[in-house]
């Protein structure tokens, strides 16, 4: 694990001296692109599992003096990883033609793909998978490329909602719909994600995680300045005073490709609105020049004046939010549960790390699919080999082998339970997230080109350079573009 870690020690050493000082305000001590790499699975080389989402699943992490724990549950006492039991379900039973499939995906979750691959590629010799891995934003460029010049992948990640209609609307995309009556997913798979997947009237992919987000914080930090989890907006206004008064900056965010930053802008809007107009802003029903969504970008506005996010945030990385969090220069990150795997995978230990539902008043979360999409144009031997491969590389018994390189429970009704000792906070975020609801996060829920007017916005309001006035004009103005195309 420190091998992994070394090539981001400099940039850490600069957050750690900052986290070192700043603790001590409070009295004591603390604690991409369009390239892939491409890899046929059989490459034992170390790799780099940084970058992610969701959105972006920012699997990156770092703390050089923690150990590794991802796979504990599955390790030999040695420390080496016992695929015994996923071995025993790999070979699917493939009959037909060989075949050459082409996968994209996560670099975040190459390591434990990586060898789940090799071990299906081996199991079942009529079929070899070959992997490519992006960072978040690189794949959606990469397949947005591939859409547009017919060079689609056999199957690839992506997410539901807007997303994932682009390749619906470009007819690239296998129509699952028939299959899956065919095959009752309605018994296999959880109504959530099944309704997240389905887009344009058509089931548009295999679901693999179903999400939702909440406020990740440091239990030492906030001990330390005496702070409670807040309970309403005006205790977590006070909450981000109190940490900025002691030299801590509340919230870690980051503003490159905009989607960080919206998870905080879409809970203020939402205390704003309400649940049922919320909803109706995410459906494109009602107008976004409204005064709830004025009021929330001015609360983000306020947010950038009192610093209470990282200076030059606005140009920052997401793949680096986790830095400064598992550093303890800033308190808070808003993430979903992958973000307990997120930590461990980079040698961070959760012994200090809890999580409460942001305080919007309706108590809802925001919530978003994860999904295997597939070339409509694979032959048949193709697409049941595509098939298999996703039911394995997502089924139990992987992700009891590499339970961190998963967005744990999986969307399947036989799932396993969640494994407390490995990931403590992620049953109680589905927990609560089933008890109080959710909403469609923003960006699945906007088409790309009024995310992007919504993202350019977030910067010129941080920029000083538009009004939250402007920006929810702007971003109307977008809207009913896109619905008078």
């Amino acid at each position: 694990m420190k091998s992994k870690l070394v090539k981001k020690l400099i940039s850490m050493a600069v957050v750690g001296t900052m986290a070192a000082s700043m603790l001590a305000g409070c009295g004591n001590s603390g604690s991409g692109n369009d390239s892939a790499k491409t890899e046929n699975t059989g490459d034992d080389a170390s790799k780099d599992t940084s970058g992610d989402d969701a959105s972006k699943e920012d699997t990156s992490g770092d703390d050089a003096s923690k150990e590794d724990t991802s796979g504990d549950d599955a390790s030999g006492g040695d420390g080496s990883v016992d695929t015994t039991e996923v071995k025993s379900v790999a070979d699917v039973g493939y009959k037909g033609e060989p075949v050459e499939l082409s996968f994209w995906y996560l670099t975040t979750r190459q390591e434990g793909t990586e060898e789940l691959t090799k071990i299906f590629n081996e199991a079942n010799p009529n079929i070899n998978v070959t992997v490519s891995y992006y960072d978040t934003d690189g794949i959606k460029d990469a397949c947005k490329t591939a859409a547009q010049s017919g060079s689609m992948p056999s199957l690839w990640f992506n997410w539901g909602g807007a997303l994932g209609q682009y390749y619906v609307d470009n007819g690239v995309t296998y129509d699952f719909t028939e299959y899956a009556k065919e095959h009752k997913w309605d018994e296999v798979y959880s109504p959530g994600a099944m309704n997240l997947v389905t887009l344009g009237g058509q089931i548009s992919g295999i679901p693999t995680s179903y999400n939702v987000l909440g406020m990740y914080y440091r239990t030492d930090l906030f001990e330390q300045c005496g702070i409670e989890v807040p309970k309403t907006i005006e205790e977590f206004d006070a909450a981000c005073a109190k940490l900025k008064e002691n030299g801590i900056t509340p919230i870690s965010t980051a503003g490159l490709n905009g989607w960080h930053v919206m998870r905080l802008i879409e809970q203020f809007i939402e205390y704003e609105a309400g649940a049922e107009e919320h909803d109706k802003l995410q459906s494109l029903t009602a107008s976004w020049d409204c005064d709830a969504v004025k009021k929330g970008l001015e609360r983000y506005q306020k947010y950038c004046q009192e610093g209470y996010f990282p200076d030059g945030f606005v140009t920052a990385s997401p793949d680096d939010t986790y830095m400064a969090f598992a550093m303890g220069s800033c308190a808070m990150d808003i993430q979903g549960q992958w973000y307990d795997s997120t930590l461990q995978n980079n040698g961070v230990t959760l012994d200090n790390v809890s999580w409460f539902p942001f305080p919007n008043e309706t108590g809802r979360m925001s919530a978003f699919a994860e999904m295997n999409q597939f070339n409509k144009n694979l032959t048949d031997d193709e697409l049941e080999a595509a098939i298999a491969y996703t039911n394995f590389l997502f089924s139990n018994e992987a992700a009891r082998v590499y339970p961190t390189y998963y967005n744990l429970p999986l969307p399947r009704t036989d799932a396993d339970p969640v494994d407390a000792k490995v990931n403590p906070n992620v049953q109680n975020m589905i927990d609560t997230s089933s008890e109080s609801g959710t909403f469609t996060i923003t960006d699945q829920a906007f088409p790309t080109e009024v995310a992007d007017v919504l993202f350019n916005y977030q910067d010129a309001i941080a920029n000083n350079e538009h009004t939250p006035e402007e920006a929810a004009k702007a971003i109307q103005e977008a809207i009913e573009a896109y619905q008078n195309k």
